[in-house]
């Protein structure tokens, strides 16, 4: 059974329908940490960064790498899916989020995975990071690998009729 969301957009009349399906190999590759807030921001970069060298090739790299920040356990990992399946080129809308996303990338190419895990300096096409409001106790942060296809497919349904590709 596929896992469904229904978002609403104001500015569209009509239905945006959007497929990305992911395979085992990415799935397999999803962690959840609750980090100390105290560690602040290095806890996240350690983490993901561990998680990037822990997945090695099975991810089939090079991958997209989603992040998620905040929020509650369960809220946090679908946020970083939510991430592993953005769009290539898009970035985070917070500011700190943005900046988090090119530091992440940097150091996630530096490891030598490379492609299919086999060395070299392109282990991700990037790594996207999506964030929550949390409360001061807790700072969860999860981690969710999307291969190097990333299929997706989408069409919009309107007044028009039915377009694809948007």
């Amino acid at each position: 059974m596929p896992v469904i969301h229904i978002d609403y957009a104001a500015d569209l009349e009509g239905m945006r329908i959007e497929m990305i399906p992911k395979g085992s190999g990415s799935e397999n590759n999803s962690w959840l940490k609750m980090a100390v807030p105290a560690e602040g921001v290095d806890a996240i970069r350690t983490f993901v960064v561990d998680c990037v060298l822990d997945a090695g090739g099975r991810t089939c790299p090079p991958t997209i790498v989603g992040v998620g920040v905040g929020g509650t356990a369960d809220l946090c990992v679908h946020l970083a899916k939510i991430a592993a399946t953005r769009p290539l080129g898009s970035q985070c809308d917070d500011p700190d989020g943005a900046q988090l996303e090119s530091e992440l990338s940097a150091a996630v190419n530096m490891l030598g995975v490379g492609p299919q895990g086999l060395g070299g300096d392109a282990t991700a096409f990037a790594v996207h990071v999506e964030l929550a409001a949390t409360h001061i106790t807790m700072n969860p942060v999860a981690v969710n690998m999307q291969c190097h296809s990333a299929r997706r497919a989408s069409a919009i349904i309107d007044a028009n009729g039915v377009r694809y590709g948007f």
